[in-house]
């Protein structure tokens, strides 16, 4: 077939290049200064690398499972259930929930990159078939990196360049057109595995303090409330150093929509009690 041979990897080659350049340029920089600091006192901030595609993954799955664990032990603590009871259903929800995230995430992290394929394989076909085409739509991409139409012998001597090297130009299209780089390719492993554990993991402040027998139901979810309470706050902080925003702001926010989902769901199963014990 035209496309079996197709390959992401060739994708990051340019972007490859470019970190290079920039790494010994930086280099070169902290050999001729003692300091990390330019002479405004600016440090210099490294990025986050090549696991920053998985941070969706990961505050996703550790938020999930933090809000949806504590959710279930609010409601069926509102619903009258005893300790014992709750703590069977914390484990028996954060079990299937690990692997239910772990699972879905794997398999639309596996779609999403075989859509890439598709799309890299339909590109190269565009390229071979119909080059003037997408020599044209070159020219409309450019403006998109700061090269407008005003710049019309630049931006010709750019497209006279990816006219005469196809492979050049699938690599031009891909990052430009399909915003595809390989360092930021998802591995599907990978991403199920970074939410599914991470979902076991956030479900454990609200699971743990049902595990002892000697407190009541209600003693048993005000501690889960408040382990909850400061994890959210905790993964809040986490995030926004990855973001660089308002830590405040990141912490009170994951906060703010786990408690209201947890009074909602709190009230929502003695609700639900009540109707039952009616009955």
């Amino acid at each position: 077939m035209f496309c079996t041979s197709i390959d992401l990897a060739a994708t990051g080659n340019m972007a490859s290049e470019g970190e290079k350049e920039l790494e010994v340029v930086s280099g070169d920089q902290a050999e001729d200064s003692e300091s990390p600091a330019d002479h405004n006192g600016n440090i210099y901030q490294d990025h986050l690398g090549n696991h920053r595609q998985y941070w969706r993954d990961m505050i996703l799955g550790v938020n999930d499972g933090l809000i949806s664990t504590f959710l279930l032990v609010a409601g069926v603590s509102g619903g009258g259930l005893n300790p014992t009871y709750i703590l069977l259903t914390a484990i028996a929800g954060s079990l299937a929930g690990a692997v239910s995230m772990s699972a879905g995430e794997y398999l639309a992290t596996k779609s999403q990159n075989e859509v890439i394929q598709g799309e890299i394989c339909l590109e190269r076909q565009h390229i071979r078939d119909h080059k003037a085409a997408e020599l044209k739509e070159v020219g409309e991409l450019l403006e998109i990196i700061g090269i407008p139409p005003a710049k019309d012998e630049l931006q010709s001597q750019i497209v006279a360049h990816y006219e005469e090297d196809h492979e050049a130009l699938l690599k031009l299209m891909i990052a430009l057109e399909f915003g595809v780089i390989d360092d930021e390719a998802r591995s599907p492993f990978w991403a199920g595995l970074a939410s599914g554990w991470l979902f076991f993991f956030g479900s454990l402040p609200s699971l743990i303090p049902f595990a002892f027998t000697n407190q009541s139901t209600n003693q048993a979810l005000i501690i889960a409330c408040v382990a909850t309470a400061l994890s959210l706050l905790f993964v809040g902080g986490v995030k926004s150093r990855a973001t660089r925003g308002n830590l405040l702001i990141a912490s009170v926010e994951n906060l703010v929509v786990a408690g209201v989902g947890g009074v909602v769901a709190y009230f929502v199963g003695r609700a639900f009690g009540k109707l039952v014990n009616k009955v």
